[in-house]
């Protein structure tokens, strides 16, 4: 941390009773120490009238000014549209390193040695393989299930497989004070995780499983995934290398983005110590989610919906109707172009040259022609976002939309590993400096706004309640119940 971001600067708040209150503020990010908040105590209200004092709190629904730790992995500029690995933009990153390379970056802090790379390479590669009973757990999936939601299973029950890897089975700060345990879950999970991936689209596609290739020397990072998704009977299948540093890229500026909610549910997870794998498949859990990591599938639905270039000004004024959503467009922190679109624009051609050029293609670049010459969006501040090339290259591609969210969570596994490396040795140098509080789980504050003070009714009293719904207790029906006998009979 910069010194500059340790200098304390301090306001004086003043409450209607005349108190003054000292609230300090980091200058490096102007932010508010949420302790000091809590030393005021005003006079507030209940739902019912009552008047009670309370300490003051800080109201942010969906964290959109919330600061829960320090950080020195991301930076990002929203307005002036930067973003910066460790200090390293991102454009120099895309063109000069590799996704193993950033990795390394992202965890450890800086850009490695040709030694250190080689060797982190080779722990890395030397971790793809997983165990047979993994293998068979994946395959008693069903048929078409989603390859997210198999990954988030598999990477779950890797846990299992190393119990002497679990704090709560070993002791609580295994990982604080033991380098070499960090490092191995690192080596594991970047290793494992393309291999459990591939093997999910396998299962999506009826395909037998491919196990990692065993010259790994020669392949990188990505050509290995590629080559156990695409692999079928050739003793020496190669991945395009075109495609290979294509994707390379992709996982490079998808690697970290700061505290997204997935990287969110990271740290929060690892704050209670569970160990590494829970914590990434729960991680991996909320970017399933459609508004997390389902973007770059809504941009290629919204394409297809469009069909074709000439249809494209009738969508834009379904958009300023709000008829019609524009997907790919707008960042909840960029207010610029993102940075990282462009670096996927300049990469999308290379890969059209490869491998033809997409319809889709054709109307996504009008597209985004179209909206940035628009007055209505350009004082939006609505800009293609990384979702917007990223879905069109995975098109192009030939990647099924369900291997979509995947295709973002496996280069982020990199970030989540950062910001777990990260809490874990804040909570050792907090631990060391004997810091009241160093160790707690994290816990967010909620503002309660429902009844406080009821008494437990009898059966009449709640049967004589006309406002009681219970729309809770109904559900669909099965095939099967509907077979059954009797009417289903739904509570009035």
């Amino acid at each position: 941390m910069s010194q500059s971001n340790k200098e304390l600067r301090h306001l004086i708040l003043q409450t209607p009773s005349k108190e003054e209150h000292k609230i300090t503020v980091h200058d490096g990010d102007v932010a508010i120490l949420a302790k000091d908040l809590a030393q005021i105590k005003l006079r507030g209200f209940t739902k019912d009238g009552k008047e009670v004092e309370k300490q003051v709190t800080s109201f942010d629904p969906g964290f959109m000014n919330t600061a829960c730790c320090e950080s020195t992995i991301t930076y990002i500029d929203g307005d002036k549209g930067i973003l910066r690995y460790r200090g390293y933009p991102i454009e120099q990153l895309a063109e000069r390193s590799n996704f193993l390379e950033v990795a390394y970056l992202l965890i450890y802090g800086e850009l490695p040695t040709a030694t250190q790379l080689d060797t982190w390479k080779e722990r890395i590669m030397s971790h793809t393989y997983i165990h047979v009973t993994l293998m068979d757990y994946m395959k008693s999936f069903r048929y078409d299930a989603h390859p997210m939601s198999m990954f988030i299973a598999t990477m779950a029950a890797m846990s299992t497989e190393y119990p002497e890897s679990n704090p709560t089975l070993t002791r609580r700060d295994l990982f604080e004070f033991d380098f070499r345990a960090r490092n191995q879950q690192i080596f594991r999970i970047l290793g494992k995780a393309p291999t459990i991936a591939a093997c999910a689209y396998r299962h999506r596609i009826g395909r037998p499983y491919n196990y990692p290739t065993e010259s790994f020397r020669g392949y990188s990072y990505t050509e290995n995934f590629l080559y156990m998704l695409d692999r079928l009977s050739e003793s020496d299948y190669r991945p395009s290398p075109a495609i290979a540093k294509a994707l390379d890229v992709l996982f490079i500026v998808h690697a970290d983005h700061e505290l997204n909610c997935s990287t969110a549910a990271m740290r929060h997870l690892t704050s209670t110590r569970v160990d590494p794998y829970t914590a990434v498949a729960g991680a991996a859990g909320a970017l399933y989610g459609p508004l997390h990591g389902g973007a770059s599938e809504a941009v290629v639905r919204m394409l297809e919906e469009i069909g074709s270039v000439d249809r494209i000004d009738e969508f834009l004024e379904g958009v300023k109707s709000k008829t019609r959503r524009l997907m790919g467009f707008g960042h909840r922190i960029y207010k610029n172009y993102d940075p990282r679109a462009k670096i996927l624009k300049e990469y999308a051609e290379k890969v059209f040259a490869e491998v033809g050029r997409d319809p889709l293609v054709d109307i996504a670049v009008e597209l985004e022609r179209r909206a940035i010459q628009d007055e209505y969006f350009v004082s939006r501040k609505l800009y293609p976002n990384v979702d917007f090339y990223s879905g069109i290259i995975y098109r192009a591609c030939g990647f099924p939309l369900d291997m979509y969210p995947l295709l973002f969570a496996l280069p982020r596994i990199a970030g989540w590993l950062a910001h777990w490396y990260e809490s874990l040795r804040e909570e050792k140098s907090a631990a060391k400096a004997s810091i009241p509080g160093a160790t707690h789980v994290m816990r967010a504050r909620q503002t309660y706004v429902g009844d406080i003070d009821k008494s437990f009714p009898t059966e009449e009293e709640r049967n004589s309640k006309q406002s009681i719904t219970i729309d809770a207790l109904k559900t669909y029906h099965s095939n099967l119940s509907k077979r059954r006998k009797g009417p289903h009979k739904e509570l009035a």
